[in-house]
């Protein structure tokens, strides 16, 4: 076991930093001991001479009290978060009305890919009003045209604000966006190496995206530098690479690969 991860993995790194190899490559994450917090109850910091420690005199620590969260309403003030509610009916309310199979998500069915919904600044108009207006903006992602989508409705009133459609903008993926990434390379041909890795470090095979803990970050093409054969359309495309680490594992490097997820292929950097 250990020859055969040192032939394909190279070099184990301990601490945060991720080892390279010509494919894909673990490595060991050292987390934090929280050895010295133990027995001093107040941060790592000795107690005070003579201060007296909960439990010293063989009695258990009085039970910590835990406080019931507060009711959530459906609606919220001021700079309150968005409640569930809310999120919800800015969600339903920014929804384009297309017909079916006009716009696409992340894994090609009908329907938009949903990525953020943020409660909007007020203007200092607005927020000297007797009653201000709650607002959300929500985004949005077509993969039918490649469009980034963002619409601002107005809760109070349930009126859509504003509304904006652009293309060649990539934000940050989503959750189910880097998932998806994570499936496309693990079934690519390109995708041997993290199997390899992931058959490696656990001794099972890895057919799915469930036992990786996965990150996207977006990758631009020829705004980040040379962008060679398919990796050109990057940008204008929803491309974007991936931190994995096996769930309760190692990490496994990933970066070099970009997932093309309009296209739905998988390419190599270098």
């Amino acid at each position: 076991m250990h020859h055969l991860m040192h032939r394909h993995l190279g070099k184990i790194v301990a601490g945060a930093a991720l080892a390279l190899t010509g494919t894909a490559a673990m490595a060991a994450i050292t987390l934090p001991s929280d050895a010295g917090a133990a027995g001093s109850g107040n941060g790592g910091r000795p107690a005070a001479a003579g201060a007296p420690v909960p439990g010293s005199d063989g009695a258990p620590p009085p039970p910590g009290v835990v406080e019931r969260a507060p009711a959530q309403g459906k609606r919220g003030t001021g700079r309150d978060p968005l409640t569930d509610d809310e999120l919800r009916r800015a969600q339903d309310l920014a929804l384009p009305r297309t017909r079916h199979g006009a716009v696409a998500d992340v894994t090609g069915r009908p329907g938009l890919e949903r990525l953020t919904t943020d409660l909007v600044e007020l203007t200092p108009v607005q927020a000297r009003l007797a009653d201000p207006p709650r607002l959300a903006r929500v985004s949005f992602y077509d993969y039918r045209s490649d469009s980034y989508l963002t619409t601002t409705v107005n809760l109070t009133t349930s009126a859509v604000e504003s509304a904006d459609t652009q293309h060649g903008v990539q934000p940050p993926p989503g959750h189910d966006e880097a998932v998806e990434a994570a499936r496309l390379l693990i079934a690519d041909p390109l995708g041997a190496g993290l199997r390899q890795d992931y058959r490696a470090a656990t001794g099972h095979d890895l057919t799915g995206p469930d036992p990786l803990s996965v990150t996207g970050f977006v990758y631009r093409g020829r705004a980040e530098g040379e962008a060679p054969g398919a990796l050109g359309d990057c940008g204008k495309h929803r491309c974007v690479r991936l931190f994995t680490k096996i769930k309760n594992g190692q990490w496994i490097d990933t970066r070099r690969f970009v997932i093309d997820l309009s296209a739905r292929t998988v390419a190599r950097l270098g």
